[in-house]
Formats: structure tokens, C-alpha cells, sequence
């Protein structure tokens, strides 16, 4: 079966809660890319919308691999994925509106990633979420193999 096919043939809700995956994963990614290749200090807004994405991804994904054949089910799944990107929006709306006020009124949005890796002692206990890993590439693409064995069954 081919994959147009699969996609074809996947409930309506699957592949909403698939593009929400494909939409968190890519906005993740941007942000890594800014950062890493652009070289571009995020500040603390950033990086929690690049958690907020990072969690509507994982909870996203955790409710691909869940089967959800009820309506509570399918209902509980969207809140969950809901949450931490109704978050994210809420950051960003906040940081527009800042960005949005005139120059003399503008605050900064946040110190950088480096002055809290410096000065806050237990930023080290969740550095690692926002540092990033290659490691979890491969959790990712073996759960994800691991899906399509079960949707070609």
C-alpha cells in the first residue's frame, strides 16, 4: 500500500493530529535552525514556545500511536494536544504585543539562554530540554518505523 494510499484511507482525525505533528515538528526544527545555524541567541520567550512545540509534538505523537476508536477518547487526545499549544499561542501573542509596542516603551523579552546557563543554578536540572540531543532523532524514527509496521498489518 502505498502512502497516498494510507493517508487516504486514515480517519479524518488521524490526519489532523498528523498534520499537527508535521506542524509542531517543522516549527521545532526552525527554531533549532535559527538557533544553531543563523546563530541567533533565543531569548525566554522563545525558548518557551520551542517547549510548547516540542510538547504539542510529543503529546501529538503519543496520541497517533494510542488507538482512539470513542468519541471521549478522540475528544480527551485534542485537549491534551490543546494545552500545550494553546500555551505556546499565548507566548507568542505576548511577545507580538511587546515587539508591536513603540521603541521607547519596548521591554526586553527575556535574558538570553547563556545569562541563565550562567546565573540560575537549577536552569542545569532542564538544560537538556532546551539544549536538544541527537538522541532523541532516533527514539523518534524508531517509534515512528514502528507505526507504520502496525498500519501495514
Amino acid at each position: 500500500m502505498s502512502l497516498v494510499n494510507t493517508l487516504r484511507t486514515m480517519p479524518r482525525y488521524r490526519l489532523t493530529v498528523l498534520a499537527v505533528f508535521l506542524v509542531a515538528a517543522g516549527g521545532g526544527c526552525g527554531s533549532f535552525f535559527g538557533q544553531y545555524v543563523l546563530k541567533m541567541n533565543p531569548c525566554v520567550m522563545c525558548i518557551q514556545q520551542r517547549l510548547a512545540l516540542v510538547a504539542t509534538m510529543l503529546i501529538a505523537l503519543l496520541c497517533l500511536a494510542l488507538p482512539h476508536r470513542k468519541l471521549f477518547g478522540r475528544t480527551l487526545a485534542a485537549l491534551l494536544i490543546s494545552a500545550p499549544a494553546a500555551f505556546g499561542a499565548w507566548v507568542a501573542a505576548k511577545q507580538i504585543h511587546l515587539q508591536s509596542l513603540p521603541p521607547a516603551e519596548q521591554p526586553d523579552c527575556g535574558a538570553p539562554l547563556s545569562f541563565l546557563l550562567k546565573n540560575k543554578p537549577l536552569f542545569k536540572l532542564y538544560e537538556p530540554l532546551l539544549r536538544g540531543d541527537s538522541g532523541f532523532a532516533a527514539v523518534l524514527l524508531i517509534v515512528w518505523a514502528m507505526w507504520l509496521r502496525t498500519c501495514k498489518q
